[in-house]
């Protein structure tokens, strides 16, 4: 059965806590990406989008030399590298996620988005995260 290690995209962008704004928004026009993993001692910390940045610092006219911790989402759900497609599939259904870091003994070793479900397997699982992304949280 074909695991998170089969589809993840390795090595994905990561950047210590200390990471200025502008660095991770070079890093992701640099590397056409619109995620970043900030992790210390190998282990992620937290995660920033592009939608986090226009969102939580753009619109309010924050500085660009700001470290990164002040605008990223924390608690960061991961999933270890020999878990199923079809788990994680679920898991972004019903934690609304567009992407998670793959693990292999707490250290990221990859990144799985609803892109790799939707590019690289078979059957739909891609569909069913993305339903699952798409309902409305009671908020």
């Amino acid at each position: 059965m074909p695991t998170l290690r089969d589809i993840m995209t390795p090595d994905p962008v990561t950047v210590d806590p200390m990471a200025t704004l502008k660095e991770v928004a070079t890093l992701m026009l640099e590397q056409d990406i619109g995620s970043v993993l900030v992790v210390e001692n190998d282990r992620p910390t937290g995660i920033i989008t592009d939608r986090d940045i226009v969102i939580r610092a753009v619109a309010y006219g924050h500085d660009f030399g700001t470290p990164v911790t002040d605008y990223t989402t924390g608690d960061v759900f991961t999933m270890d590298a020999n878990a199923s497609i079809e788990d994680a599939a679920r898991e972004m259904a019903e934690r609304q996620l567009h992407r998670i870091p793959v693990t292999e003994n707490g250290r990221v070793v990859g990144m799985i988005s609803l892109g790799d479900l939707a590019n690289r397997t078979v059957g739909g699982m891609d569909q069913e995260a993305l339903e699952g992304i798409s309902v409305p949280t009671d908020q």
